[in-house]
């Protein structure tokens, strides 16, 4: 991929460069190497001193990483296991289309989730419906997904119709970054063959649940028809929280908005006098389901983003209220110590 120029790579007039060093963007990141594009073409590179992700924008000078540019915007998960650190999914994303089929894959709480992460890196959320041609009425789902929030931009179409997927131009063209994120087998790859001209191979998916087999295997940006970029992901099972409580607080910006009227400021909403989320949902102007999720995603960010000094205390503090219950419980059955 030659005769790219510094705006195709992401400059802009405000970015300069130091003698000698040239503009790159890592559009692969492998265990003991970087692949970027330059002006002049592709380069393999070697790691750099810091983590990078797919999309960051790098200055190169003697076949090495010189620096790396800061990020506009920058996707992540809390890794599973107990490593508790973070995982890089992509940098420098503008858009972050949520791909989802109108079948049993379809998961308000899954969408939730991916719209948290888009807001506090700093994306625009957009999702996408595939197979539509699976149920009868394609228009329900997309409501369904616009309700989740108003930042919520939703789409209709067929993957596997190139003029329809082509739609997606607008939000990859003139240099501008879509990621593709999603469940295996909800179309993502088919997109990415219609929006790049490749041809990846696909997979079906499974009749019992609708879910894929992975054809996406790693994360890579590829250059769109547009003139934009497109960022695809494998398919994730598990999608860490970490550090998006803004995220989440805009998503869910009406319960945000309710829970700044209850009587205590550091109330649990778990039926405290003065609760202005808990008399929301019995008045039925608010559901309780969202408010669960809501609850459950505000939760596993605490837990995520505190330090390990801080989860130690939580769960020692957490020991001891279950000590106490116990010790209370032997004092009024009678029992002896």
């Amino acid at each position: 991929m030659n005769n790219l120029t510094s705006a195709d790579l992401g400059w802009s007039a405000q970015d300069t460069l130091a003698e000698g060093e040239i503009p790159g963007r890592v559009i692969a990141v492998h265990r003991n190497r970087v692949e970027a594009l330059t002006p002049d073409g592709p380069v393999d590179l070697p790691l750099y001193d810091e983590p990078l992700a797919v999309g960051d924008r790098i200055t190169l000078a003697e076949g090495r990483i010189a620096s790396l540019l800061p990020r506009a915007s920058v996707l992540k998960r809390r890794a599973a296991g107990e490593a508790r650190e973070d995982q890089l999914i992509a940098a420098n994303v503008d858009t972050l289309a949520i791909v989802t089929s109108c079948n049993a894959d379809f998961n308000v709480a899954r969408i939730e989730r991916y719209l948290a992460i888009a807001t506090q890196a700093g994306c625009l959320p957009l999702v996408v419906l595939t197979k539509a041609d699976l149920c009868e009425d394609p228009r329900e789902y997309r409501r369904s997904a616009e309700r989740i929030s108003p930042l919520v931009t939703a789409l209709v179409l067929d993957a596997r119709d190139p003029e329809e997927a082509r739609a997606l131009d607008a939000w990859c063209r003139n240099g501008q970054v879509l990621a593709l994120v999603g469940m295996s087998g909800v179309g993502k790859t088919t997109l990415q063959n219609a929006l790049t001209g490749e041809s990846a191979a696909t997979a079906g998916i499974r009749e019992d649940d609708a879910r894929g087999r992975h054809t996406t295997t790693r994360r890579e940006m590829r250059r769109t028809l547009a003139g934009g970029w497109l960022i695809d992901t494998p398919g994730m099972r598990e999608l860490g929280l970490s550090d998006v409580a803004e995220g989440i607080g805009e998503v869910f910006q009406d319960i945000s908005d309710l829970a700044a009227d209850c009587r205590f400021r550091d109330c649990a909403h778990e039926g405290e006098p003065g609760c202005a989320v808990a008399r929301a949902v019995a008045e039925g102007r608010l559901d309780e389901d969202r408010v669960r999720r809501w609850k459950k995603l505000l939760r596993e960010d605490q837990i995520n983003s505190e330090t390990i000094a801080e989860g130690r205390a939580r769960r020692k503090g957490l020991q001891k209220m279950y000590n106490q219950g116990a010790a209370r419980g032997r004092w009024k059955r009678g029992d002896p110590e």
